[in-house]
């Protein structure tokens, strides 16, 4: 008799999205976790990255501030979790050739040219609250300009999931 697949899995959107949610969560930054996962253009994860304090930079002694002098503030310092996922990376250039990044927010102006040089075809993203800033304007025009497509994850596939480190525990739906 055969037996069928299970109905309630991922889809590759939901899959690679969850797995840049949950990088975010090794973010430090109090006020904006954001994570990124690029993935080829058969479907398999090269590399993954979160905003953070760069290498060497002590993360208590990085000032995680949003007001002040910009000097100690953390916009001076911090490194996008686009750009590291891209710095992160082992391989070779052309294994981005076509491939797709997932991120929490739409990347702004400095991260897309990022995007644009390594290679990368689409992004997806979860949020675009900064839309009206022109560094986000630049983003667009950039990506349009260069053929680098772009889309919001649909409302559909935008799903609450708890998962568990725990042996023996499904995932659950919520």
């Amino acid at each position: 008799m055969k037996t069928l697949k299970r109905k309630n899995y991922l889809n590759w959107d939901e899959y690679f999205m969850g797995i840049a949610k949950l990088t975010a969560g090794r973010s430090k930054d109090p006020s904006t976790q954001v994570g990124a996962c690029i993935v080829s253009s058969n479907n398999r994860v090269l590399s993954a990255g979160y905003n953070g304090a760069p290498n060497g930079f002590s993360d208590d002694d990085f000032p995680w501030g949003r007001d002040g002098n910009p000097l100690e503030t953390k916009y001076l310092y911090v490194c996008h979790a686009e750009a590291n996922a891209i710095d992160n990376f082992r391989g070779y250039k052309k294994d981005f050739e076509g491939a797709r990044i997932y991120v929490d927010l739409f990347p702004c102006n400095e991260c897309a040219k990022r995007i644009i040089q390594s290679g990368i075809k689409e992004v997806i993203y979860l949020s675009d609250k900064y839309a009206d800033k022109d560094a986000f304007k630049a983003s667009k025009l950039l990506f349009d300009s260069c053929g680098v497509k772009y889309r919001k994850l649909e409302e559909k596939h935008q799903k609450d999931f708890k998962i568990s480190l725990k042996p023996d525990k499904e995932i659950e739906y919520i």
